[in-house]
């Protein structure tokens, strides 16, 4: 079987109408569809806590994997191309003459197992990379789990500071842990708390931070590629119920990050109600108080849309960047990277 025959389920009208609406390029919208058919790339990150990058590879290809490093000034970033053949008859062979590796193969290996890598999908990597944390400062990861960036955001400082990775559901949490173990993040806290609450807790306390990363809860639609029951649940009026979250979410965030602090507001979505209005909002809200800031990353991406249906947003979205799976073969996201210019009076913008 080859990448191009999958078969994914039909999306709802509704969607397809507003991917219209956002790709109104007849070719560009076909490559989007067409694109959601081909099975992801298998990339991992280097863990350059335990080991690196030039290690890993080393015994990566001990065991005739294939990798490339497809970001330049990235080398921790590996994607896994395939394996040298054996002749074994139950082996696939992709387009590249590769073999595929088997289901849980690079699950089950070593070098997994022992906290070498981390299994990470491109785009979920890119918000860390837009706001690197360093030694020493005082990061909170806002909605953690299961801990891809947070791992990352621990490897960035070394673990020298401290990282706080905080995530509401009990089973998440077991899976973040987890992972910080395996991946050797000592410099990281647990909490268990509603994001808004613990801001809100922050407060009380007096707690600011220099970095906070604001990875919010979204509708998903940048995953369909890898999780295709996304098609199936996609609901408009969850859109809306996300988008009410995402601005509380940020706005609580704002009050905990210090004077010069930046923020990074991210989703794996193409919903501008969960991307450029939760901006839109911000900015008007906290007005000369905030900065939105450029965003640098390694990838082809399209500025911020100022309109969406009857809505204007301010001109500062289009610093927000969109990131569409046809354009780099990575799954959909949205990042956009904020600093706190002064204080605002807690009351002033209840």
């Amino acid at each position: 079987m080859t990448k191009k025959s999958r078969r994914i389920p039909d999306p709802k009208p509704a969607y397809v109408e507003r991917i219209e609406m956002l790709l109104p390029d007849e070719k560009d919208r076909q490559a989007y569809w067409d694109i959601l058919k081909v099975e992801q790339r298998v990339t991992i990150r280097c863990n350059t806590l335990k080991i690196s990058p030039e290690a890993l590879i080393q015994k990566l290809e001990e065991k005739t994997w294939v990798t490339n490093q497809p970001w330049a000034g990235y080398p921790e970033i590996i994607e896994i191309k395939g394996k040298k053949p054996t002749g074994h008859e139950q082996e696939v062979i992709q387009k590249n003459g590769l073999a595929k590796l088997a289901p849980g193969e690079i699950g089950r290996a070593l070098e997994h197992l022992l906290g070498y890598y981390y299994v990470q999908e491109l785009a979920s990597m890119l918000p860390v990379i837009a706001m690197p944390p360093k030694e020493g400062e005082l990061y909170l990861d806002l909605c953690a789990a299961p801990g891809s960036k947070t791992t990352q955001a621990a490897a960035a400082m070394n673990n020298k500071g401290t990282i706080i990775a905080n995530e509401l559901s009990m089973g998440r949490m077991r899976i973040l842990g987890s992972n910080l173990e395996r991946c050797g993040a000592t410099n990281t806290i647990i909490t268990r708390k509603e994001g808004r609450a613990l801001c809100k807790n922050m407060h009380k306390a007096n707690v600011k931070f220099d970095k906070i990363l604001v990875d919010a809860p979204c509708s998903g639609e940048g995953t369909l590629r890898s999780t295709p029951k996304t098609y199936l649940m996609w609901n408009p009026k969850t859109i809306k119920s996300l988008s009410h979250l995402q601005k509380q979410l940020f706005r609580q965030a704002f009050y905990q990050v210090k004077v010069g602090g930046e923020i990074l507001y991210s989703t794996c979505t193409h919903a501008p109600e969960e991307n450029e209005e939760v901006m839109d909002k911000i900015i008007r809200e906290f007005g000369d108080a905030i900065e939105v800031m450029p965003v640098k990353l390694p990838i082809n991406t399209r500025d911020g849309i100022t309109k969406w249906k009857d809505k204007t947003y301010d001109e500062k979205v289009k610093l927000g960047q969109r990131v569409y799976p046809q354009d780099n073969d990575t799954e959909g996201f949205f990042v956009s990277k904020f600093k706190k210019l002064k204080e605002v009076n807690w009351e002033q913008t209840k």
